[in-house]
């Protein structure tokens, strides 16, 4: 009997030891402190063991310490930037020639998707006069008796069709501001991708810790999850469902006092009742846009930087709060106006202009 109850110490005692032990093995990392932080499902080869991570998910160091990935069929990218909550990581070429590295990049192997891409169209262009139409140049692929363009817009690929040599249509996934067709482009932004499994985010979203739950097996887990407050759209949606009641009982009230000022008015002049013509009162109904439009309207999560087209629009004119990093962004694409997206998509469906220049945003037919 003793030795049972040692034994059953010893057993709970290595268990408590392995998942303290385990937890120090898989705290976060990083190549250097200026590069991203690196946490399930992402590991560091050969300084984490692989229960840290997913597979697919493998990360290095370089000799310059700069965290890179290997992408299969495609090769090696350096990871400028993870967002864990959304699951989006933004990649670029270590060579500093990413447009030569988008005519191989083949996904069909990886973990990872794009949102969207957008097919570009490179061309070689020896005679072309491409600054008179202010082209941006392609400046690694080109040479000093050639230069390489590429565009997403139509008027301009027929342009140069007639004046250049086609290189190649490739499919290059979403970059940021990339929404309208583009005239022109070098390429050299950082491509965005995501990836759907292991679902982290929610776990993320509750500054929890998400990773294996066994050593050898694939299900995931979220540790120690705190509990929300109210977000943001909650506490917009209360307001709109307290402030919307008031205001139709308000309405309700003045609709009373009228009919009884009216009632009034006709007991003290009953021959006018005969003489007074009944007009009925044509009733207006604003409604806001329908659901997919809203959605058609393009998306944007912000990074550790906040970068946005316009730096001076860094305050959300619904909430009036500030943007912070990791946040999704929504703007109407006639007039390029930013905001929260949860803000945004609950104001359009009551209203169908735009909360800052009030011009009316394109709309689905009902």
């Amino acid at each position: 009997m003793n030795i049972n109850k040692v034994l059953t110490f010893l057993f709970f005692h290595f268990i408590f030891n392995f998942r303290i032990t385990s937890a120090q093995i898989c705290s976060n990392s990083f190549c250097r402190r200026t590069e991203p932080i690196i946490r399930f499902p992402f590991r560091l080869e050969n300084l984490q063991p692989n229960s840290c991570g997913y597979p697919g998910f493998d990360l290095f160091c370089d000799a310059f310490n700069e965290t890179l990935i290997d992408l299969p069929n495609s090769g090696t990218f350096t990871v400028q930037s993870i967002d864990y909550e959304s699951q989006n990581i933004w990649l670029n070429d270590p060579d500093h020639c990413l447009p030569r590295r988008l005519l191989q990049l083949n996904l069909s192997t990886t973990p990872f998707n794009a949102y969207f891409y957008q097919d570009f169209t490179l061309f070689n262009c020896s005679a072309f006069d491409y600054a008179r139409y202010r082209f941006d140049p392609i400046g690694c692929m080109s040479e000093e008796n050639y230069t390489v363009l590429a565009s997403s817009d139509e008027t301009a690929i027929r342009l140069l069709e007639s004046r250049c040599s086609l290189i190649a249509a490739v499919a290059v996934p979403a970059q940021l501001g990339f929404v309208e067709p583009v005239m022109t482009s070098d390429l050299a932004g950082d491509i965005r991708l995501t990836w759907g499994s292991p679902r982290c985010g929610r776990c993320e979203e509750r500054r929890g810790r998400c990773g294996l739950r066994s050593v050898n097996g694939t299900e995931i887990e979220c540790r120690n999850a705190a509990r929300r407050g109210i977000p943001r759209f909650a506490r917009y949606t209360i307001v709109i469902g307290i402030g919307l009641p008031g205001f139709l009982l308000g309405l309700g009230f003045l609709y009373l006092i009228c009919i009884r000022v009216h009632n009034s008015s006709r007991q003290r002049h009953p021959v006018m009742e005969f003489s007074m013509a009944v007009v009925p009162h044509s009733t207006t109904t604003i409604s806001g846009l329908d659901g997919s439009t809203i959605d058609s309207y393009p998306k944007t999560v912000l990074g550790e930087s906040c970068r946005l087209s316009k730096p001076e629009n860094n305050t959300c004119s619904i909430c009036l709060s500030e943007y912070m990093p990791k946040e999704t962004l929504r703007s109407i694409p006639e007039c390029q106006h930013c905001f929260h997206a949860e803000c945004i998509d609950e104001w359009l469906r009551l209203n169908p202009s735009c909360p800052v220049c009030r011009n009316s945003p394109k709309s689905s037919p009902s």
